[in-house]
């Protein structure tokens, strides 16, 4: 049988609801299976690959390669959650020790970004058609989709369909920002994670001390009197007071595309 693969390579994903209870919901897969506890707790547990036949019989056998993801979602007002992952593992330890933690958070990010414009989008939609008529503003036709109709049906037959606020809020969802502001990266995620913010005062540390340093060079070069340092010398100031120049302008934009705001184009994607 040969499968399908999407232009970035996906392949279908065969999940199948096995239970749906006041206690939550099970699905599972050919390689692992997925629980939801309530009220905030989604986890599943999924194996990559198989693990080497021991044809020999003189070879321990290695374990296959598992992840196990986690994922907290927390409701904390209409229109906000604040979302809490981590992805242990028992392969590929290594790369930890090489890569920050904030190097990774990059690539996690933009994974973030990427659905927040449509899930923000979509809460606006389902509130104007109602939460239980959800599969009118929903377009899920594959069994990959198996988890996110287990929700709605969980959240409608034990929760109303929706979060109950109670009395603490009060009115329609809040208006949707602009996209600097929906997406914002630093008051989100970086003020609250040390890796990231220690390397964003570092990375700006190091912007100040190339503009400082392109300064200087161009001051010495310009106030130095002719024959008092070497025309080499004068040359290679001036070539790097440039490149230190132009360092700080592209970390500037390294730091605000990482650390504040990448905008996301879901029409190129």
């Amino acid at each position: 049988m040969h499968i399908m693969l999407d232009r970035e390579g996906g392949s279908p994903i065969d999940l199948n609801i096995q239970k749906i209870d006041k206690n939550g919901f099970t699905t599972t897969e050919p390689d692992g299976i997925w629980n939801f506890v309530p009220p905030c707790l989604f986890y599943g547990d999924t194996t990559i690959g198989k693990s080497p036949d021991n044809t020999e019989g003189n070879l321990a056998q290695k374990p296959p390669l598992r992840i196990l993801l986690i994922f907290i979602c927390i409701p904390v007002s209409p229109g906000n959650s604040r979302m809490i992952f981590i992805f242990p593992r028992n392969f590929g330890l290594w790369i930890d020790r090489i890569v920050s933690r904030w190097m990774q958070h990059i690539g996690q990010n933009l994974i973030i970004d990427s659905d927040l414009c449509l899930l923000h989008s979509q809460e606006k939609k389902l509130t104007v058609v109602g939460q239980s008529n959800w599969q009118k503003v929903c377009f899920v036709p594959t069994k990959a989709d198996a988890n996110v109709v287990a929700y709605r049906k969980w959240l409608k037959k034990y929760a109303g369909g929706q979060i109950n606020w109670g009395t603490k809020f009060d009115g329609p969802l809040p208006a949707t920002p602009p996209r600097d502001q929906l997406m914002d990266r630093y008051w989100s995620h970086v003020v609250n994670c040390s890796s990231c913010n220690g390397a964003y005062k570092g990375l700006n540390a190091l912007k100040v001390a190339l503009q400082m340093f392109s300064v200087a060079s161009v001051a010495i070069v310009a106030t130095t009197r002719q024959g008092m340092i070497s025309v080499t010398a004068r040359n290679t100031l001036a070539v790097a007071a440039i490149l230190c120049f132009m360092g700080s302008k592209w970390l500037s934009h390294f730091i605000y595309k990482n650390f504040h705001f990448h905008d996301y184009n879901h029409a190129f994607k």
